[in-house]
Order: C-alpha cells, then sequence, then structure tokens
C-alpha cells in the first residue's frame, strides 16, 4: 500500500492520503480485457442522480429507518426467530439480495446504502450532504481539501489490511447459530457494529471501519472482483493532464475518496464503495459507472485477500453441512446444546478448516504445480496469489447454492413478519397466518448442483488462464495449472455430494 501526498500539481501534496487500491501515481492501470458499457453516458438520468449532492444521504435513510426498526424488533419484539422481522429480513432476505443479486451484478452497492458508517460520517464531516473545505490560514483538520472533525489520527499501517476483516467474520460464523435464531443477540451484534463505526470516524480519518474492520466489508471486497459493475474513470490520459486531483483530496463539489482510494487509477473493484464521490468532485467529467463482464477483476495482491478466498469457500461448505444437511447433531454443536466443551471442540474444527486445512492443501496442491510444470518458475508468493484468484467465482457460486433455499425454503416467513414484525400479533397486510410453504425444494438439489457446475466452469477457465500468465511456454503452462484444476474439481465433488444427496 503507497501513500498519496495532498493538491497541486500532477502528484497531490499536503496530509497524507492513504491510497489503497493504486500503483504508483504515474503508472497508467492496465486496459480493461473484454466489453465495457457506460452506464452514466448511456443513461443520462441515472448520471443526473449519482450527481447530486443528496443522492447517498437519500438511499441510506430508507434503510436506517428499517434498520433502527429492526433493533427495536430485536429487543421488544417475539423471541421466536422466525416470527421476528430482524431475523428474517436481515438473515434470510438480506443475505440472499446480497449475495446472490448484490454483489454479482453491482459490486459493493450494500455500501452505498449501508446505515453502518451514517452517524460517524456526519459527525466526521459536520454536514449531511455539502463538502466542507478547510479553510486557508486556520488549523482546520483536513484530508486532502476537505475539512474534518475528530481526532483525525491515520490508522495503523500494520493494520492496513483485512486480516481484521477476515477473522472477525470468522469469529461471527464461529457463533452464526445464535444470532441466526435469537432476536436479541442479533440486535446485540448488529448493534455493536454500528457503535464502532459510530467511533471510529471520531478518532480515524475516513471510512476506516468500512475499510479495515467491518466483517462484511471483508467478503463484499472479495466478491466484488467478480461483479459486472465498476466505477473506473474514462480516460487515463485525461486524469494524468489534470492538476487538482479531486477525486483523491476532494473540493467543493465532492469530498475526498472515503475509501482511501485514488479513483481515477483503480483498476480492481475491491476497495470502492460506489459513494460516488468522484463523480460528483471530478472537474472533467471523467470518472463513470461501467457495465462489464462477470469477473473480470484477477488479481489477489495479498495473503490477507487470499486467507478472505479461503475462509469464504470453507464456510461455504461448513454451513452447508451445518444449516442444510440432515445432520443434526452439528445443529446441536453450532447452538452449544451439547455443552461447552463440546461447542468448543466444534470451533476449533470450524477454524481450522479455512486456516489451516484448506490453505495447506492449497499450498501443497500449488507446490506440486510448480513441480510439475518445470521451468523456470516465477517467485513463490506471486504465483500462489495469482493461483488463489479462480477461488474467488467458484467461492460466489458455492455461497449463492447456499442461500437459494434459505429464501425457497423459508420464503414465507418473509410475507408473514412483513405483516407482523414485531409478533405481536398485528396483521398489518393479512399475511401473518399464510401457512408456511417451501417453494421448489423437490427442485433445490438440481439448481445448486447447476450453480456448482457453472462455478467450476468459471474456476477452471481462470485457472488455466491465470496459468497462462505465469508461463510462456504452453506445455509448461497447463502442466502447472492441471493438478490445481483436479483440486478444484475435487472442492465441487464435495459440494455435489453434499447437495445431490
Amino acid at each position: 500500500m503507497s501513500e498519496i501526498i495532498q493538491p497541486a500539481t500532477n502528484v497531490p501534496t499536503g496530509p497524507e492520503v492513504v491510497q489503497k487500491s493504486a500503483p504508483t501515481p504515474l503508472t497508467p492501470p492496465p486496459p480493461p480485457e473484454g466489453w465495457r458499457i457506460d452506464l452514466l453516458q448511456k443513461f443520462p438520468k441515472l448520471k443526473w442522480l449519482v450527481k447530486q449532492r443528496w443522492f447517498q444521504f437519500a438511499v441510506i435513510l430508507p434503510n436506517l429507518i428499517l434498520f433502527i426498526m429492526f433493533l427495536m424488533a430485536g429487543i421488544w419484539g417475539s423471541p421466536v426467530g422466525n416470527r421476528n422481522i430482524i431475523i428474517v429480513f436481515v438473515w434470510i432476505l438480506w443475505w440472499f439480495l446480497l449475495i446472490s443479486i448484490m454483489v454479482p451484478f453491482f459490486s459493493r452497492i450494500w455500501c452505498t446504502i449501508c446505515p453502518f458508517p451514517f452517524f460517524g460520517e456526519w459527525m466526521q464531516r459536520g454536514s449531511l450532504t455539502t463538502p466542507k473545505l478547510a479553510r486557508p490560514g486556520t488549523k482546520d483538520k483536513k484530508v486532502g481539501l476537505n475539512r474534518y472533525w475528530g481526532l483525525n489520527l491515520r490508522w495503523p499501517k500494520a493494520l492496513s489490511n483485512i486480516w481484521v476483516q477476515d477473522f472477525s467474520f470468522l469469529a461471527l460464523c464461529t457463533f452464526s447459530a445464535f444470532y441466526l435464531t435469537r432476536p436479541l443477540v442479533s440486535t446485540i451484534v448488529l448493534g455493536a457494529l454500528i457503535v464502532v463505526a459510530t467511533i471510529l470516524p471520531l478518532i480515524f480519518r475516513q471510512r476506516v471501519f468500512c475499510n479495515y474492520i467491518c466483517p462484511v466489508s471483508g467478503f463484499l471486497s472479495l466478491y466484488s472482483m467478480a461483479s459486472m459493475t465498476e466505477v473506473r474513470s474514462r480516460d487515463y490520459n485525461v486524469c494524468l493532464k489534470c492538476h487538482d486531483k479531486s477525486c483523491l483530496v476532494g473540493n467543493e463539489k465532492g469530498w475526498g475518496c472515503p475509501w482511501f482510494n485514488f479513483p481515477s487509477k483503480m483498476e480492481r473493484n475491491n476497495y470502492c464503495g460506489l459513494c460516488m464521490e468522484c463523480v460528483k468532485s471530478c472537474p472533467h467529467d471523467n470518472m463513470t459507472v461501467r457495465l462489464r463482464p462477470f469477473a473480470s477483476d484477477t488479481k489477489i495482491k495479498g495473503y490477507d485477500e487470499a486467507f478472505k478466498a479461503f475462509i469464504m469457500l470453507s464456510l461455504a461448505l461448513a454451513y452447508s453441512v451445518i444449516y442444510l444437511g440432515p445432520w443434526g447433531i452439528f445443529k446441536s454443536l453450532a447452538n452449544m446444546q451439547l455443552g461447552v466443551p463440546a461447542f468448543i471442540e466444534y470451533a476449533i474444527a470450524l477454524w481450522s478448516i479455512p486456516v489451516v486445512v484448506v490453505p495447506g492443501l492449497f499450498s501443497i496442491v500449488h507446490w506440486i504445480s510448480r513441480k510439475f510444470a518445470g521451468g523456470q518458475p516465477k517467485p513463490w508468493k506471486e504465483s500462489f496469489l495469482m493461483m488463489v484468484y479462480p477461488l474467488v467465482p467458484l467461492g460466489l457460486l458455492a455461497w449463492i447454492a447456499f442461500s437459494l433455499p434459505l429464501i425457497f425454503v423459508n420464503g414465507s416467513y418473509i410475507l408473514m413478519t412483513l405483516s407482523d414484525p414485531f409478533g405481536w400479533g398485528w396483521n398489518l397486510f393479512h399475511t401473518a397466518h399464510i401457512p408456511w410453504t417451501p417453494l421448489f425444494a423437490h427442485w433445490m438439489p438440481l439448481v445448486q448442483v447447476i450453480l456448482m457446475a457453472i462455478g467450476l466452469a468459471l474456476a477452471l477457465k481462470a485457472t488455466f488462464k491465470q496459468a497462462g500468465k505465469l508461463y510462456s511456454n504452453a506445455k509448461e503452462s497447463i502442466r502447472f495449472a492441471a493438478p490445481m484444476a483436479i483440486f478444484m474439481t475435487g472442492i465441487v465433488i464435495l459440494f455435489v455430494q453434499l447437495y445431490a444427496n
């Protein structure tokens, strides 16, 4: 991760702005592969909308109101999970929409409407909509050209990665049976996250919670690489000639990138929260939103991102066993019904699979691939990270396959709680007493197997393509990719056996 200094000739100078996704300031990003459709050019009304200063506030506010209602339901509503809106709407409807629709098609659009950073960012900026500029000759605390309230400290460099997100997500997943079924526990977990997201902006600059702490942000970062939407500059030559660098340092039209990106040089979706500040602040109208082919970003930049891929794929399999499988003992272990010692053993096993077993097996297969390929291999870390990427589309399809039964088997609960969100006996829309009716239950295994087959096809395609980047010799490239392809096929067979049986 490099550091950019604020305002004024070709490279900003002044207070430091940490850049998370760009290379050095003078190195243009590589040209994109495949087709691109400029959505803001094609749809002028969409462009007008995202350029409005009130846009993000307008999309967050309804979500914030709903979020507060969910927290209230968790405290005062029914303790029965399938009769409480916080359980049904968050862990069934929201999760399905997030992993199956938002991320694959719209990247990190959840971050655009997420209520977690609302209060902290409001206090940090001192404004709901209008950007504030630092006044010349004063001691205003600033990042770039914008003025911020609070201590405005830099986040520790040692933690400027997603390791905290990796392990916080794994920790939450360890206790998932508690907050997936107990409304009050869900309220405590979600309430704690919003408290942290409110406090951190008063201490550290910009969105450190979203970048480095939020457990949801970690997997959004990883799987947004596969999304069909991206925010990019239209013409990098325009950015090279720009003296303002407003997308980075901000101006009177927009805040400097809250995600520590240099927007004009972005080449990945990982750390772009689609806040549209760069679209608003660019004086040359050179930032835009584009449609692109699925799985266009292919670069894993560090072991922290690689372990996120291991964790997500492993948990997709583990959750399928625990929550979709016929083995009641796993549900009992997850709910601590067999005692604390048994739960500790369960937690150790749950952590060991993504932290030790899967990375260990992957490393062994990677070593075999390098030996089998022969030739002059690239450095270990470079080839290791490149071959982790195929786990991204595979993992995303695995999570979609896991999530489908949640919505189709339990979808009737959504209509019930919509009419009676607190479980108090209301019937607002005359749907509170409809019977539980699973939809397409008999077709679910087939759909899940098809999804896993698509995930495998995408993973294999990416495997051989990545190997071709590592080895110029076609024979060596195929020999290198073969063991990795067998490894990924074996993973998919595990999923298929589980879903088909």
